[in-house]
């Protein structure tokens, strides 16, 4: 599962698409209605909310938009109905650190989105996050954390 920090405007079409389907699992796992995923990292900073429901939902809802734009048709009664205005935080180090991530997998499946997402030397973060700074969240799972 990746909930990416990153905007999802620098995701190419397969990413895009993973990410919805993705951020809907997520959604129902913290609503409690899965058995699996109920631990996954990448849900802690979302758990860590007074209201995660809200918070994945305005996530979802920025998928939703950029899909729209690109002229996709995500189901968005699928989105929980409940929002927040209050933002997350995620640290500089976390954006970059899913820029150069993303960078590989766009060098395979989509080599002119890479190309302009390298010239961006400070990604755009997901609309829902406020960038501090920092280095790579805890939870990220790093090859450097997976040897350990």
């Amino acid at each position: 599962m990746r909930v990416w920090t990153l905007h999802p405007k620098h995701l190419d079409a397969k990413g895009l698409v993973a990410l919805w389907r993705e951020a809907l699992l997520a959604q129902k796992v913290l609503r409690g209605g899965t058995r699996g995923y109920r631990h996954h990292p990448q849900l802690a900073r979302f758990r860590a909310r007074r209201n995660p429901v809200a918070a994945i939902g305005s996530y979802l809802r920025a998928v939703a938009a950029e899909a729209r734009q690109r002229g996709y048709a995500f189901d968005e009664s699928k989105i929980a109905p409940a929002r927040t205005r209050t933002k997350l935080s995620a640290t500089r180090g976390q954006l970059l650190y899913e820029r150069k991530h993303l960078l590989k997998k766009l060098r395979r499946r989509d080599p002119a989105r890479g190309r302009e997402l390298h010239r961006t030397r400070e990604p755009e973060a997901h609309p829902l996050f406020r960038i501090v700074p920092g280095g790579i969240e805890p939870w990220e799972i790093t090859e450097a954390r997976r040897i350990k």
